[in-house]
């Protein structure tokens, strides 16, 4: 859930209450029309009690009213918390619960996973990126907001959960059951020195110590010779506000703007700033994004794109530009209203419309093409860059895409859910321990494919040899993650990871050619034009 902590800056907070029924609104006519429609509201609430066909007791119905007219408003992040719901929304900012690792947001009336955090049981269980959760504890999830999700998916540490995932290009929904654990949620995943001179730093999610996290990475791979760097903000599906604030703020100069909230009434809107001296001056960045990665990620990359601190490649991202606000209510409940929308320096909207979203989804499952119309902006030297929802990257990276026959694999090894991924965690766990030898950049060989082959026929995953072999490359590459994971843990598995991903490999290259930031502009265009 991304929302901010407090109210910042003069925005004026409006208070709704709920009293014998009423909503007390604005002053005036306003106030003498909201009576009669009280009235009537109370009529028929009233008349329902008294006389429908099954019965609903009268706080029943007016929680049924609250949740429909605030589902009326067709915004998934305005939604009424109870007291409980509103004590997980607080729970999950401070870094430790009982669920499954997953950062999920609604998306097209669905509940659907923006990322699964590392080492957790939705990680270890195989839930991918873009999976839509369409059931939990054989109850439909259509319709249901971040809230709803959030207050069932989290429970006492121990306990099972069940679900069923939609994944893209698998018919049926793919059943997991999975166990509540103690989720503490670091931010920086990994960090480390790609080469002698270019720093990698993966940077998960804004919680709490996200900066300082942040900070103390950077600082140590300066001291171990890094003089550019890469900031992976792929799938971080966003968090704290003043957390996106911050990290922009250790690449930026004192009173430059980092992000506009603009509200209906422009008395209210505002302009967060940077409040300090830049701490890594004249390093050539470069800020990976995906359509995963949202909220307060997409104010870091706009930020540091429009200023022209960083060169954005990737994917356009996920679209989450609008502010929450909390406003307690009556009962200890609260109110999770969209009260304005986030805007870069250059004032683009990161909010995606719903006509856009559908779009992305549409190009995302690959039924149309990127039709979006974008407006140009120029940043701070006089860049093009696009609005029109999320942050455009300055160069595009694709994500690889199956073919036939690897997709064939893949659907048939998602039906077996998570006993696929269960073979080949326990494979990879056998093969590191009676392996010390291995080095980080291992082969994977044809008596390991023959052995996780097997692994699978074992562990009832209805794959044939053939499937097997035509899906050589993203079986390899996923048994290669895991022995990595098993071996040299977290850190180890993504840079292994990093070695075949085109997205980092490109930063990488651009980076070589690069002394300064203006230099990776050009190295980027260069490429760009030779495409």
């Amino acid at each position: 859930m991304k929302l901010k902590r407090t109210v910042l800056g003069p925005i004026l907070v409006v208070l709704f209450a709920i009293v014998s029924g009423g909503w007390l609104l604005q002053q005036g006519v306003e106030n003498r029309q909201s009576t009669a429609d009280e009235r009537v509201l109370n009529e028929i609430l009233s008349r329902i009690a008294r006389d429908y066909v099954d019965r609903y007791d009268s706080e029943e119905l007016y929680e049924k009213a609250i949740q429909g007219f605030l589902k009326e408003l067709g915004d998934p992040h305005t939604n009424f918390l109870s007291a409980a719901e509103y004590n997980d929304l607080r729970v999950s900012t401070t870094g430790e619960y009982g669920g499954l690792g997953i950062q999920i947001a609604e998306r097209d009336g669905w509940i659907t996973i923006l990322a699964p955090m590392p080492g957790t049981p939705a990680e270890r269980a195989g839930l991918l990126s873009g999976d839509r959760i369409v059931e939990v504890e054989g109850q439909s999830t259509e319709g249901w907001s971040d809230s709803n999700a959030v207050d069932v998916l989290r429970g006492p540490i121990g306990t099972n959960v069940n679900i069923k995932i939609a994944r893209a290009g698998v018919a049926e929904p793919i059943p997991f059951q999975l166990t509540r654990e103690e989720i503490h949620v670091n931010a920086v995943r990994t960090s480390y020195l790609v080469e002698p001179t270019i720093g990698y730093s993966r940077l998960d999610v804004f919680s709490e110590t996200a900066t300082s996290e942040l900070r103390s990475a950077i600082t140590r791979m300066k001291s171990e010779g890094m003089k550019s760097m890469i900031l992976d903000l792929r799938s971080n599906p966003g968090g704290l506000l003043d957390q996106g604030v911050s990290v922009s703020e250790l690449f930026l100069n004192r009173g430059m703007p980092i992000v506009e909230t603009r509200a209906r009434n422009p008395r209210d809107s505002y302009t967060f700033r940077a409040s300090g001296t830049e701490q890594f001056p004249g390093m050539p960045i470069v800020v990976l994004v995906n359509e995963y990665s949202a909220s307060a990620a997409e104010i870091v990359a706009g930020a540091l794109q429009d200023h022209d601190r960083a060169l954005v490649i990737g994917t356009t991202s996920f679209g989450k530009g609008s502010v929450q606000t909390l406003f307690p209510l009556s009962g200890g409940n609260y109110l999770k209203m969209t009260t304005g929308r986030w805007y870069t320096p250059v004032g683009r909207s990161i909010q995606k419309s719903a006509d856009q979203e559908r779009q992305a989804a549409e190009v995302a499952a690959g039924t149309s093409a990127d039709s979006v119309q974008r407006e140009a902006y120029r940043t701070d030297s006089g860049r093009v860059v696009y609005g029109g929802g999320g942050i455009v990257p300055d160069l595009t990276i694709q994500a690889d895409t199956l073919t036939a026959v690897e997709r064939e694999f893949f659907v048939a090894a998602s039906r077996a859910g998570s006993r696929y991924t269960d073979a080949v965690y326990q494979f990879a766990v056998q093969y590191a321990k009676a392996h010390p030898e291995l080095s980080i950049n291992f082969p994977v060989t044809g008596e390991m494919d023959q052995g996780l082959f097997n692994a699978l026929r074992a562990a009832n995953v209805d794959v044939t040899w053939e499937q097997f072999q035509g899906a050589r490359r993203i079986v390899d590459r996923e048994v290669a993650l895991e022995i990595a994971r098993a071996r040299w843990g977290q850190e180890g598995m993504m840079q292994r990871s990093n070695l075949d991903d085109n997205a980092v490999s490109t930063a990488v290259d651009l980076l070589r050619q690069a002394p300064d930031q203006q230099a990776l502009f050009t190295a980027a265009q260069q490429r760009s034009a030779s495409r």
